[in-house]
């Protein structure tokens, strides 16, 4: 019961400054159950003037803080959650915060780093840049008289809390939406909250962040035109990453890298290239590939930043990429249809050929256009909706994928409007076809499947048991079938009722607040 006032408290007090931002003015509220369409009407008086312009979600999640600034970053990367139009208002929010303070950044790296600053660094800068998880110094390390330039990630004090606190709320949200409505269960909102859950837990621990990079760094090695910093795993811990400092020009800054006299049509063709090589090749990407966590250095290669959102492709998903874009270079439809109910993601009761046609529709247009005006991302974009059609279920690392493409694009363009996004992915395609698809790849295959083969002919008697355990255990229930005691049947039920109390009482509350903002606001 406590629980539950708190988290509605705490998410009456989100709402109002929902109201105040206008963000209930751009839902429809023909689509909303009567006593909803109420609450939104009671929302709209209290909207602060001006509210109208901009982007409404953005400033309300930017006041909220930390936790529903992340909450927004990740929901733009789910338009089958929160629709396409308020996903591209989230795609603008910033992770800007002003910096805490430079003692308490200090205090977190000696508790961290078991040392002081003096001792760990030979200088400590104030902060450069600051977000909601983290902010960036400027530091140098010295070692054998060799003085080194390094960027040192501090973590938030007290952020933890903070983000457990916010997300309970999240996830009391997403329970019970998921209790009243068949809409939210299908978007598996509980999941939602999940997976966000378990990436800002990945963000706040800085070691797996360094991790990323490392990895990376790895995958990267031999690439002619990308590179990550080095980590200094000496100066790093759960609170502080210490990585190279990165000296090149930022492709934000399009005045300093046209009078560097970068040839700026390449520089698009490799944000492309390399973005798809490390899906495709690697399954291993940057998530938030923006103009900002992207250098130009000194050789002319691309150096990426802030690791902290990260995508992942299994084999499955990476060959369904790789054959969907080959597919529609080449026009064949039915095979792209083909990939779709081979990897699983259309159920067997659909037609191929039906949903071949529905790709042709995507895919016809495209190639009736000029090279600039043909997107990539807004290809896959138009095949994730179509796919909504024939019951794909939502595929996360899919949408992530796309989301990421979209930034990708759009930086590529801004360095080259008449970029040729089909013929700049081609050879990247053709290249991971040929070699985990062609012959090579399938002896490849076959090799990895004889020894998963073998390993499986070599559990086969644990299995064997196993299987003989559970069909006795099946004929005893089938003989005697399953006996609940009184004391359990009791307890079922009472639990229920609780249940049942908790939410009629959670409503109760919910209408009350709503009267009080009403009537607080017929006295002004």
């Amino acid at each position: 019961m406590i629980s539950a006032i708190t988290h509605i408290a705490r998410l009456a007090r989100a709402g109002l400054v929902f109201a105040r931002e206008g963000v209930f003015g751009v839902v429809d509220p023909s689509l909303v159950p009567p006593p909803g369409q109420l609450a939104l009407r009671i929302a709209r008086l209290i909207e602060r003037p001006g509210a109208k312009s901009g982007p409404r979600l953005s400033r309300a999640l930017t006041r909220l803080g930390p936790a529903y600034l992340k909450l927004g970053q990740f929901l733009a990367t789910r338009p089958d959650v929160v629709g396409a139009s308020m996903a591209r208002d989230l795609e603008s929010l910033q992770d800007r915060l002003p910096p805490f303070a430079q003692s308490e950044a200090e205090a977190v790296i000696t508790a961290s780093l078991e040392r002081s600053v003096a001792q760990a660094f030979a200088s400590f800068g104030p902060a450069v840049a600051a977000a909601s998880i983290a902010q960036v110094h400027r530091a140098v390390t010295e070692r054998d008289g060799v003085r080194t330039p390094v960027a040192v990630k501090v973590l938030r004090p007290n952020v933890a809390a903070r983000f457990r606190r916010d997300l309970g709320d999240f996830f009391f949200v997403a329970r019970n939406a998921e209790i009243y409505s068949a809409e939210a269960r299908r978007l598996r909102l509980i999941e939602v909250i999940n997976t966000m859950s378990r990436s800002v837990a990945m963000e706040m621990d800085l070691r797996l962040e360094a991790a990323a990079l490392s990895e990376m760094a790895e995958n990267t090695r031999g690439d002619p035109d990308f590179r990550v910093p080095a980590v200094d795993w000496d100066r790093t811990a759960h609170n502080v990453l210490t990585m190279e400092w990165i000296d090149g020009i930022p492709l934000s800054d399009h005045a300093r890298l046209a009078q560097a006299n970068v040839d700026l049509p390449d520089l698009g063709r490799k944000v492309i290239q390399s973005f798809l090589r490390h899906a495709l090749r690697d399954g291993f990407f940057h998530a938030d590939m923006h103009p900002g966590n992207l250098f130009l250095d000194e050789q002319g290669k691309l150096v990426a930043v802030d690791f902290g959102i990260m995508g992942r492709l299994g084999i499955k998903e990476r060959r369904f990429l790789a054959e969907i874009l080959l597919g529609f270079i080449t026009r064949d439809y039915r095979r792209v249809a083909e990939v779709h109910f081979e990897a699983g993601y259309v159920p067997p009761h659909h037609s191929v050929e039906n949903f071949a046609q529905a790709i042709r529709a995507i895919g016809e247009p495209i190639h009736n256009r000029t090279a600039e005006e043909i997107s990539m991302a807004r290809l896959l974009t138009l095949l994730l909706e179509v796919t909504g059609l024939f019951d794909m279920r939502t595929r996360p690392e899919l949408i992530l994928l796309q989301k990421t493409m979209v930034v990708v694009e759009g930086v590529a363009r801004s360095f080259d409007p008449k970029l040729d996004i089909w013929r700049t992915a081609d050879p990247v395609v053709r290249e991971w076809i040929e070699r985990n698809l062609g012959p090579i790849g399938r002896l490849q295959s076959a090799a990895s499947g004889a020894g998963e083969l073998g390993r499986v002919l070599t559990g086969l008697p644990t299995i064997a048991s196993r299987a003989v355990a559970v069909l006795e255990q099946l004929e005893v229930l089938t003989r005697e079938g399953v006996h609940l005691s009184p004391m359990t049947i009791a307890a079922m039920g009472h639990s229920e009722g609780r249940k049942s109390r908790w939410r009629t009482i959670a409503l109760w509350i919910i209408a009350a607040t709503f009267i009080g903002i009403l009537v607080a606001v017929t006295r002004l």
